[in-house]
Order: structure tokens, then C-alpha cells, then sequence
């Protein structure tokens, strides 16, 4: 990480009137934020962030190991993560790039589940951009979309960290008016708690309706910042508080802000994993919003929401508090529970097989039948993104049998956690590979390579930066939010510490 804070500084502070893309600072904010963090030393700023690294999974033999079994993940932190960095300027951490949360940040036009199903399956085969000599898979999930009458009733509990740590515009300021945002999108009849917590732990508002909102808007303009941070303690109140107002029908749901330093109570990240878990099995769902950079825990917020059947989400402006609050609000609604994929491979027909990213998301083979085992979340009209880079053999390339089937896509989901697993399957058949590449497999594609350039993946062939753009470029014709316009203009600008 190379570049110096002040350089930087003016450009930073702080974001929010003009929101993602561009960044405005005030005099008074510059001098707040200069004083606190110091007079320029470099990476003063972000020297404090975790993010978990790991390795790029590598090519597997079909021959030894045809199946590839592994959990879905709907979180898109990661490339909110990836843009604040961009747009200020500044190195990411290259190996802690997650290529499929740049993937499932976005919405694809995947059709919509039918026949009573609560997920769709689809799948398409192609020319690797950056391999002439491999194919690339996409494999695709849609959640069933919900009408308002569908949407079950909200019990709400907001965690909100009010440590020193969050003070900021970008911190709790931004998280008090996303959560005023989801209020007025909410039902009279759903209900909201708030907990906070600093140096103690506190329940500010008890569970209330939100007909009575100018209460619950009351106890959020309280929010404020100062003291260290109770987050284990604070995760033990808010689970009891969501079980005091449990019930099966309603959407059962933590949605904890924070930017991620526990440093009082419960800091041990197994421990709260073991938590989470805990309250999971009793039908509590987990939404981690993350804010704010220096001191930010990407790590534990990943593993605390994989754990704890939910979703993850990086808030890095007012455009993404509006995506998460209001555009994709329904996703808070999970449609498919412990949704696992597998992918079995034929040996004549297919060489060898990697799957991009979901390195922290493979699972045994023999788990994927076993309904005891945890795996992800989709939420209403939410769509999950998959990529196979497959190595042909020779009997693949010459096969008269163009109805051949290559590979066996299997998906299992519950439509409640207690429910019996639903398999749901699909063929892939070698006369695929001559239709023509649609926009969701050049995007899926183009999100990938960049996603690899910026890991420096020992897999990215001849990907750059100028092959993903081109490929993103030419499928912008689905962007309802402008959200890929908007990848297209970040790419080229990234800066990465290998």
C-alpha cells in the first residue's frame, strides 16, 4: 500500500452527497478526520484492516475426483469493498479478492422458478475468453420473487455498534439513514428492536410495530459514538431479544452494523461462530452490514454471517444503503435454505475442471445428500452466479453425439431450515457449446477476469483488464440500477498489493 495519506485525503471525505462513483470533503470534515488519524503518516488510515487470504482452487482431475460439490454464496461485500478502494484511489489486497461476490453483486436475467419451486436452475457452456483451449460453464439459481402480500411479517432486531470506531459519516451516520430507509418500506404490522452497543450493552428500543414509527425514528436519531466495543455480549442480547418475539411464520432476523472490531466481551472469532450457529438451528437469521475502513474486520463479518444463515453486505456510500434497504430489500426474506450444488463430470468427455472462486464454500461430496449439513442462503428474486473452467479431451471435441451430456448439474434447497431437501437437476450437452454467448455468460465472464487480474490468479491465461471490460461492455442491455455501468467505469482504475 503505497499511497500517502495526505495526498489522498482531500478526495476522500466523506462520500455521501454524491454517493459511489465520486467522493466530496468539506473543510470541517477533513480537519475532523485529520486529527484523528494523524498528520499523514502513510496507511495510517487502513493499516488495521483483516481480510482472510487463500489460494485460487486449482484444476482437478476427472478422472480421480468427477464431482465438485459446494455451498452457494449470496453475499456481495466484496465488491463494495473493491469499489471504495478504486474510487479512493488506493491498493487492494489482491489475495483476499473473492471473484464470487463480485459475481453475485449483481442481479442476472435468469429465468424464474416455476411448478411450485422456490429456485430455478440454468446453465450454459461457451469458449473460455482467456483459454481458446477450455470451455467455461455458468451455472445459474434464481430465488422466486415475492408479491407484497407474500412477504412474511418482520421481526427485526437492529445490532448497532456505537463505538468510537464508527463515529463518522461514513459509519453510523450512513447506517442511521439506511435504517430510516427500510422503515418506510416496511409493513405497519412488522416489528423492529434496537440494541447498541459501546463499552456496555443496551436495549434502546424494545420490539415495536412499525405503525408506531416515529418512535422507532426517535430511538434511531439517538444513535452515537464513543467507547470500545461489547460485541459478543451485544450478539447474546440481540439473539434473546429476536427469540422473546420469535415466531415460525415471521422473518426471523439479526441485522448487526458494525465495522467489525470487537475488542471487549466475546472476541474470539470460533466463539461467536459457535454462537451464531447456535441460534441459526432456531430459525434466527444473520445480516452483517459492514462500514468504514482501518480498523474493518472483513474476515470475521464473512465468516459470523456464513455461519449464521445470512447474508453479508459492505455499505460504502448512500447508493448502496438504497440497494440493500429499498431496490433488493426482499432478499432479507430467504426462499431457499441450505442450497448446495454439485457438478458431476464425465471422464470421456471432460479432462479436468476448476471451479472459480467459492474457495471457502467447497464442501464434501458425501454432504451434499446429508440435510444436516449447513450450507447458503438465496432470498426473494436473488440470483447466484457459478463459473467451471473445464479442460475438453479429444472425445469432447470429436463426439457425433452432439446430444451428449458432458456434465450433471444437481442443486438440493430447503424452503424452511426444518424442511426435507427438494434436488432439482439439469444436463449440460455438448451441442451447447455452439450457441452463441449470452449477455449472462459474457458478464458472468468478463466479472470473472477482472476479478482474476486483480487476484493475479495463476489461472488467468491471457485475461486483462481491457478483455473484461470489452466482455462487460457488451452486456449491458439487463442493468435495471446501473450497477454494471457502473463496474464498467471502475475497471482499469484498480490498484492491487500482491
Amino acid at each position: 500500500m503505497k499511497k500517502n495519506l495526505v495526498k489522498w485525503m482531500p478526495t476522500v471525505l466523506l462520500l455521501l452527497a454524491t454517493g459511489c462513483s465520486s467522493y466530496e470533503s468539506e473543510n470541517a470534515s477533513y480537519e475532523a478526520f485529520y486529527s484523528q488519524y494523524g498528520d499523514g503518516e502513510e496507511n495510517a488510515y487502513f493499516s488495521g484492516d483483516s481480510f482472510s487470504e487463500f489460494n485460487d482452487n486449482p484444476f482437478i482431475p476427472v478422472a480421480t475426483q468427477p464431482i465438485s460439490t459446494f455451498s452457494v454464496d449470496a453475499d456481495g461485500a466484496f465488491y463494495a469493498i473493491m469499489r471504495r478502494y478504486v474510487n479512493m484511489d488506493y491498493n487492494i489486497n489482491a489475495s483476499g479478492v473473492r471473484i464470487e461476490e463480485f459475481l453475485n453483486y449483481f442481479t442476472f436475467d435468469y429465468p424464474t422458478p416455476t411448478n411450485g419451486q422456490d429456485i430455478a436452475i440454468n446453465s450454459e457452456v461457451n469458449v473460455c475468453p482467456w483459454n481458446q483451449d477450455h470451455y467455461l460453464v455458468r451455472l445459474g439459481l434464481k430465488g422466486k420473487e415475492l408479491t407484497e402480500k407474500e412477504v412474511p411479517t418482520a421481526n427485526f432486531v437492529f445490532l448497532v455498534d456505537v463505538s468510537g470506531s464508527m463515529d463518522g459519516k461514513d459509519r453510523l451516520d450512513l447506517l442511521k439513514s439506511g435504517l430510516k430507509q427500510l422503515l418506510f418500506k416496511l409493513n405497519p404490522n412488522d416489528r423492529i428492536s434496537l440494541i447498541t452497543y459501546s463499552g456496555t450493552v443496551q436495549k434502546l428500543l424494545e420490539s415495536t410495530p412499525v405503525k408506531n414509527i416515529d418512535k422507532i425514528s426517535n430511538a434511531i436519531n439517538k444513535l452515537s459514538a464513543s467507547g470500545c466495543t461489547a460485541g459478543g455480549e451485544a450478539l447474546k442480547m440481540a439473539y434473546e431479544e429476536a427469540l422473546a418475539n420469535y415466531n415460525p411464520a415471521y422473518n426471523n432476523r439479526i441485522i448487526m452494523g458494525t465495522d467489525g472490531d470487537f475488542n471487549v466481551g466475546v472476541t474470539n472469532i470460533e466463539a461467536l461462530v459457535e454462537m451464531v450457529e447456535s441460534y441459526a438451528k432456531k430459525g434466527i437469521y444473520m445480516t452483517c452490514l459492514g462500514f468504514g475502513l482501518g480498523n474493518y474486520n472483513d474476515s470475521m463479518m464473512e465468516k459470523i454471517s456464513n455461519s449464521g444463515n445470512g447474508n453479508y453486505y459492505y455499505i460504502d456510500c448512500e447508493e448502496e444503503m438504497m440497494k440493500v434497504f429499498v431496490h433488493e430489500r426482499e432478499r432479507f426474506v430467504s426462499v431457499a435454505n441450505d442450497t448446495k450444488c454439485q457438478i458431476t463430470f464425465d471422464s470421456t468427455l471432460v479432462k479436468s475442471y476448476r471451479l472459480i472462486g467459492y474457495e471457502n464454500r467447497v464442501m464434501n461430496n458425501e454432504d451434499f445428500d446429508n440435510d444436516q449439513k449447513d450450507a447458503g442462503e438465496i432470498g426473494a428474486g436473488q440470483t447466484i452466479t457459478a463459473l467451471y473452467e473445464i479442460e475438453p479431451t479429444e472425445g469432447f471435441r470429436h463426439t457425433d453425439n452432439n446430444n451428449q451430456s458432458f456434465a450433471t448439474f444437481d442443486v438440493r434447497y430447503k424452503k424452511t431450515l426444518d424442511d426435507k431437501s427438494i434436488p432439482l437437476s439439469a444436463h449440460l450437452v455438448v451441442k451447447d457449446i455452439n450457441n452463441p454467448a449470452t449477455d449472462n455468460f459474457n458478464f458472468a465472464t468478463g466479472v470473472a477476469a477482472y476479478g482474476m487480474v486483480l487476484r493475479s490468479s495463476p489461472h488467468k491465461g491471457t485475461a486483462t483488464i481491457d478483455m473484461a471490460k470489452e466482455l462487460v461492455g457488451k452486456s449491458l442491455t439487463f442493468d435495471p440500477h446501473g450497477y454494471r455501468a457502473e463496474l464498467l467505469k471502475l475497471m482499469g482504475r484498480a490498484k492491487v498489493d500482491e
